[in-house]
């Protein structure tokens, strides 16, 4: 029986389907090698970034796990002059989160989140579980029912699934 995180629990109380994946922690650094090592298509897994704004307000943006987060179409799509990711240290006390665990599902606070569009040409998307090893897939429509979010073009090249 695979052990529930925060944001499995979340999705169960709101009666959300979804497929859990696992690996053991020790065996990827990457999200392209969580996609390899689960025989996913990396198109589909996600990777969430949290970044702050020349205003102050912190953002979460969720690209797929082969791209990079273009920081000046992240800030055209929140309104901000410009946004940089946040130092590692920052992310713990400010999501409740570590790197390579954050979801954008059950942060302490929730944070504008933005989408790559190309999460719009998936059936469903794939995104951290809220702890290293484990990964959640659902339709971009039952993620809608948990938290609030926006697709915009943050990533470049949109890659359908």
């Amino acid at each position: 029986m695979l052990e529930k995180t925060n944001v499995m629990r979340i999705l169960d109380q709101k009666k959300i389907k979804y497929i859990a994946h696992a690996y053991e922690a020790e065996q990827a650094a990457s999200g392209t090698e969580v996609a390899d090592i689960l025989s996913l298509d990396p198109k589909k897994v996600f990777k969430t970034l949290v970044t702050v704004g020349k205003s102050g307000n912190h953002y979460c943006f969720v690209v797929p796990v082969e791209k990079e987060l273009d920081l000046k179409k992240a800030a055209k799509a929140v309104g901000e002059k410009s946004i940089e990711m946040i130092k590692s240290k920052e992310l713990l006390p400010l999501t409740g989160y570590i790197h390579g665990g954050c979801s954008p599902i059950g942060m302490k606070k929730f944070f504008r989140t933005t989408f790559d569009k190309s999460a719009e040409n998936c059936d469903t998307v794939i995104f951290s579980g809220g702890k290293i090893g484990r990964h959640v897939e659902l339709s971009l429509a039952d993620l809608g029912k948990v938290i609030r979010f926006s697709t915009a073009d943050i990533a470049g090249d949109d890659d359908a699934c």
